[in-house]
C-alpha cells in the first residue's frame, strides 16, 4: 500500500455480529404515497422551523411550508401536494413519547410539483449562490445528529478547509441505507461531491468505505472516473463511522478534545447528504424524501425504501410486512445507537435512517445490571480513549466538574462500552443523563450571570443619574444663593424700612380655636332646638364654657400684644416685588423639606439645613412686610364679566394644584411651583370674594338648595386639603391658613343652612381636640422609630446590635407617647 493510501487504526472498537444481508439484497423500493403526512417542525439539531402556511391552505410538492428560525436551523417543504389540515402538537419520534409542534398535510393523490429552479451548470454559480440553494433546500446531515449542512459549509475566515471527507462507512450492524444508495446513485453522489468541492475548494477529497460493501465500492470507483478524489477502503470495525473516528482512520489526525473537525481544516459529509446536495442544486428539488432501512426478523420483506418525510412509521412497516405478533420492540436507528419508540404512530423525519423491528430471540432484552467489577473492558473498547468506568461513578455521584475534567462530552454514545460490559450496566444512559444535567446547569449559570450583569449595569446607571441630579441640585442651590445675595444688595440700596413684627402664631392659633368652638356650639344649639334632651343640654353647656374660655384666652393674648406696632416704611410696591418674595420663600421651604427627608444627614447637610431655616425666617418676614406695604389693589370692574373671570381663574388654579398634589415624589421645582400656585389661589379667592361683594346684583348669588349644596362641597374640599397637607407634613404656616379656610367654610355652611330653611341634621358631637405639640412630636418619633426598625429587619445583613437599639428606641418612644396620652 502506498503512502497516499495509508490507513490508520482507532483505539478500541468492537465487532458485533452483522445482519446487513437482511435488507441489502433488493433494490431501493418506492414507498406508497400516504394519505396523511405529519411533518414535525424540529427535524434536526438546532432551532425548530416556523410555519409559513395556514390551516386550509393547499400546497404543492416541494413548496416551503416552514422557514428556518435561526442560524442553526433549516426550512421544511411539503413532500406532496395536498391541504394543510392542522398545525400543532403531534406524536414525535422520541423515546419519551412526547408531542411536538408539527404541520399535517392531507395528500390529494396528485403529487403535483411546484415550480423548480434546476441548474445544470453549477460551476457557473458563485459560492454564495450555491450555498443559498443548499440552505433553501432544507438539507441537514442525513447520517448522524442532523446538523444543518449550510452551516457546516459556511466559510470560516480563519479555518481553511484543506480536506473534504465523504463518509460511506455505515458501521451499524443492521443499517444498509448508505450501502444501497452508493450502489444505485453513485453518479449523483459524485456530482454532489463536485458541488461541495466547488463550494469549499479543498486540497484533497477522501471517500471512506468499509470493506464489507464491495458492490458500493465498485459503483463509486466506476463513477469517479478520472477524478482525483481518493477512495479509501478499510477494515470493518464499529464505530469507524463516527466523524472523529473516520477522520483519524483516513488522515491519522485527531480532532482535539471539545473541538470540531474544522479546527484542524477537515470537513466531513455523509454520502446521503452529498446526494441531497446534488438534487437541490442540479434538479432544484428540496429535501422531501430519504432512503430508510426497514429491517428485522419481525418483517416479512426487509428492504430499503425511498420514503417521503412525514410518512407514518406504521404504514412503512405494514409495507414491509410487519408481523406484530413477532415484534418485541421497534427501534429507530441501529441496535447500538438507536432508541426504542413507545408507539408506532410517529412520522419519519430527516434523520431516520433505519426502522429495526426485531423479535425477542433476535435481540433479547439485556439482563439486569450488576455492580461494576472493575474489569476494564469498557476502557479497552472505548474509541474515544475515555475512562467509562470512572465516568460512570462520577455520573452516579453527580460530580459534574469531574465529568468535565474526564472529557465526558467527547463521548459519542456509540454504546461499545455497554456492549462489552459483563455486568450489563447501561453506561450510555448514565452519560446522556449527566450531559443533560450539565447543560441545564450551564444554561442556568449563563442566565444568572446575564442577570447579574444587567443588575450591575442598572446600578451603575442609577448611580450616574443620582450624581447628575446632585449636580443639578447644587447648581440650583448656588443660583438661589446668588439671587438671594443680589436681592439683599438691592434691599440695602433701597430706603431702609423698620423691621416688620413677626407674625404672632399664638394669636392666630387662639383665633382658630375660638372660631372652631363657636362653630361647634352653634351646631349643638341647633340640635338642642330640635331635640331637647339632658345630654344635649350638658353638651351645649360644656361647649359654651369652652367657647368662653377660648374667647377669654384670645382677649388676653390680644391685650398682651403691643398696642401699636410701628408702621413699616414703604418698601418698593408693586406685584413684582410681592411675587419675588413669595417665590423665594417657597423655594427655601422646598429645599428645607428635601433636606429634612434625609435619614442620616451629615454635618454639612445639617449646617446647610440650619442656614436655609434662617434664610426662610428672614424671607417670611420680608414677605409679610411686602404684603403689608403693598398698596390696596384698585377695585376691579364690577359686573358679571369680572365675577365670571375671577371664578374661572380660581378654578384653573385649583385644577393645577390638584394635579401637582397627585405627584408621589415631587422634586424641588414642582414643590416650588405648588407653593406659588397656592399663593396665587389665595389671592384669586380674595379677588373672587371682592368681586362677589361688589357685584351690583346680589340676587344672582345662589340661594336655597343650590347655595347649601355649594357650601357643603366647599367645606369638603377645604377639609380634604387640610388632611392632605397634614399627611404631607406641611409647615405650620400652611396648616394655619388651611385651618382658617376650613373654619370659614364651616361658618358659610351654617349660614347656608340657616338661609335654606331646612331642619338641621341630627348630629352626634365627637370631641376632636387638637393634638398638642408634645403629642405630635412623640407620634412623629414613634413613626420614625418604627420605620427605621422595619428597614433594618428587611436587611438580611443588618447588625444585631443596631436591630436591638432600634427596638429599644421604638419601645421608649411608645412608652413616652402612652404617658403623654
Amino acid at each position: 500500500m502506498t503512502a497516499a493510501a495509508k490507513i490508520w487504526d482507532i483505539p478500541g472498537g468492537i465487532h458485533p455480529p452483522e445482519r446487513k444481508t437482511l435488507s441489502n439484497r433488493t433494490p431501493i423500493q418506492p414507498a406508497p404515497l400516504p394519505k396523511r403526512l405529519v411533518l414535525p417542525l424540529s427535524q434536526h439539531m438546532g432551532a425548530p422551523a416556523e410555519p409559513c402556511v395556514a390551516v386550509g391552505e393547499r400546497v404543492l410538492k416541494g413548496q416551503k411550508i416552514a422557514d428556518a428560525s435561526g442560524f442553526v436551523s433549516v426550512a421544511l417543504h411539503a413532500p406532496t401536494s395536498g391541504t394543510i389540515t392542522f398545525i400543532g402538537p403531534q406524536p414525535y419520534p422520541h423515546a419519551s413519547g412526547m408531542l411536538a409542534p408539527a404541520i399535517v398535510i392531507e395528500a390529494d393523490g396528485l403529487d403535483e410539483w411546484c415550480a423548480l429552479a434546476p441548474c445544470a451548470d453549477f460551476r457557473a454559480l458563485e459560492p454564495a449562490a450555491l450555498l443559498a440553494k443548499i440552505r433553501d433546500a432544507g438539507i441537514n446531515g442525513l447520517g448522524g445528529a442532523g446538523f444543518p449542512t449550510a452551516v457546516k459549509l459556511t466559510a470560516r475566515p480563519q479555518q481553511k478547509i484543506h480536506t473534504l471527507v465523504i463518509n460511506g462507512t455505515e458501521c451499524e450492524p443492521y443499517i444498509t441505507a448508505d450501502d444501497v444508495l452508493m450502489r444505485e446513485k453513485a453518479a449523483e453522489l459524485v456530482s454532489g461531491i463536485d458541488i461541495l468541492v466547488q463550494l469549499i475548494q479543498p486540497d484533497e477529497v477522501l471517500i471512506g468505505i468499509e470493506d464489507n460493501k464491495p458492490e458500493a465500492i465498485a459503483a463509486v470507483r466506476a463513477a469517479l472516473g478520472a477524478r482525483a478524489y481518493q477512495l479509501r477502503v478499510f477494515p470493518t470495525k464499529y464505530p469507524s463511522g463516527g466523524e472523529k473516528q473516520l477522520i483519524q482512520i483516513l488522515t491519522g489526525r485527531e480532532v482535539p478534545s471539545g473541538g470540531l473537525p474544522a479546527d484542524i481544516g477537515i470537513l466531513c459529509q455523509n454520502v446521503g447528504t452529498a446526494v441531497a446536495v446534488h438534487d437541490a442544486v442540479v434538479l432544484g428539488q428540496p429535501l422531501i424524501a430519504r432512503i430508510t432501512t426497514l429491517t428485522g426478523e419481525a418483517l416479512a420483506r426487509p428492504m430499503n425504501v425511498e420514503a417521503l418525510i412525514g410518512t407514518p412509521v406504521e404504514e412503512l412497516l405494514a409495507f414491509a410486512g410487519l408481523d406484530e405478533g413477532k415484534l418485541d420492540r421497534l427501534i429507530m436507528g441501529g441496535p447500538m445507537m438507536g432508541f426504542t419508540l413507545p408507539a408506532l404512530d410517529v412520522p419519519l423525519i430527516k434523520t431516520t435512517n433505519c426502522l429495526l423491528a426485531p423479535t425477542r430471540q433476535e435481540l433479547p432484552a439485556p439482563p439486569p445490571a450488576m455492580p461494576c467489577i472493575r474489569c476494564g473492558e469498557c476502557a479497552l473498547a472505548c474509541p474515544a480513549s475515555l475512562l467509562p468506568q470512572q465516568l460512570h461513578f462520577f455520573a452516579l455521584g453527580s460530580e459534574h466538574e469531574q465529568l468535565k475534567a474526564h472529557n465526558l462530552f467527547d463521548c459519542i454514545e456509540c454504546g461499545a462500552c455497554a456492549y462489552v460490559c459483563p455486568s450489563s450496566i447501561p453506561l450510555v444512559q448514565y452519560y446522556r443523563v449527566a450531559k443533560a444535567e450539565i447543560r441545564e446547569l450551564e444554561q442556568k449559570q449563563q442566565k444568572a450571570e446575564h442577570s447579574k450583569q444587567r443588575f450591575e449595569l442598572r446600578q451603575e446607571r442609577l448611580r450616574r443619574e443620582e450624581e447628575r441630579k446632585e449636580e443639578e441640585r447644587r447648581a440650583r442651590a448656588e443660583k438661589a444663593a446668588r439671587a438671594k445675595a443680589a436681592q439683599a444688595e438691592a434691599a440695602a440700596a433701597a430706603p431702609v424700612a423698620s423691621a416688620a413684627p413677626a407674625v404672632n402664631e399664638d394669636l392666630k392659633r387662639l383665633k382658630i380655636e375660638a372660631s372652631m368652638a363657636q362653630v361647634a356650639l352653634k351646631k349643638a344649639e341647633k340640635q338642642l332646638a330640635q331635640h331637647d334632651t339632658a345630654e344635649l343640654q350638658t353638651q351645649v353647656a360644656e361647649l359654651r364654657a369652652a367657647l368662653e374660655a377660648a374667647q377669654q384666652a384670645l382677649a388676653d393674648a390680644q391685650a398682651a400684644a403691643p398696642a401699636s406696632a410701628p408702621t413699616p416704611a414703604a418698601k418698593p410696591a408693586g406685584d413684582e416685588a410681592l411675587k419675588k418674595a413669595k417665590i423665594e420663600a417657597a423655594m427655601l421651604k422646598a429645599q428645607i423639606r428635601k433636606l429634612e427627608k434625609l435619614e442620616a444627614p451629615d454635618e454639612a447637610q445639617q449646617a446647610e439645613l440650619a442656614r436655609l431655616r434662617e434664610q426662610l425666617s428672614a424671607a417670611e418676614q420680608a414677605l409679610a412686610a411686602t404684603e403689608s406695604a403693598a398698596p390696596t389693589p384698585v377695585a376691579k370692574p364690577a359686573g358679571d364679566e369680572a365675577l365670571k373671570k375671577a371664578k374661572i381663574e380660581a378654578a384653573m388654579l385649583k385644577a393645577q394644584i390638584r394635579k401637582l398634589e397627585k405627584v408621589e415624589a415631587p422634586d424641588a421645582d414642582q414643590q416650588a411651583e405648588l407653593a406659588k400656585l397656592r399663593e396665587q389661589l389665595s389671592a384669586a379667592e380674595k379677588a373672587l370674594a371682592a368681586a362677589e361683594s361688589s357685584a351690583p346684583a346680589p340676587a344672582i348669588k345662589p340661594t336655597g338648595d343650590e347655595a347649601l349644596k355649594r357650601a357643603k362641597v366647599e367645606l369638603a374640599m377645604k377639609r380634604a386639603e387640610l388632611k392632605k397637607a397634614e399627611k404631607a407634613g406641611a409647615d405650620e404656616a400652611e396648616l394655619t391658613r388651611l385651618r382658617e379656610a376650613l373654619a370659614g367654610a364651616e361658618q358659610a355652611l351654617h349660614a347656608a343652612e340657616d338661609a335654606s330653611g331646612k331642619p338641621a341634621p341630627e348630629l352626634v358631637r365627637t370631641d376632636k381636640r387638637p393634638v398638642d405639640e408634645a403629642s405630635r412630636a412623640l407620634k412623629t418619633e414613634v413613626a420614625f422609630a418604627r420605620a427605621d426598625l422595619r428597614k433594618l429587619e428587611r436587611d438580611e445583613a443588618a447588625d444585631p446590635a443596631a436591630l436591638e437599639a432600634a427596638r429599644t428606641r421604638l419601645a421608649e418612644a411608645e412608652g413616652k407617647l402612652a404617658e403623654q396620652q
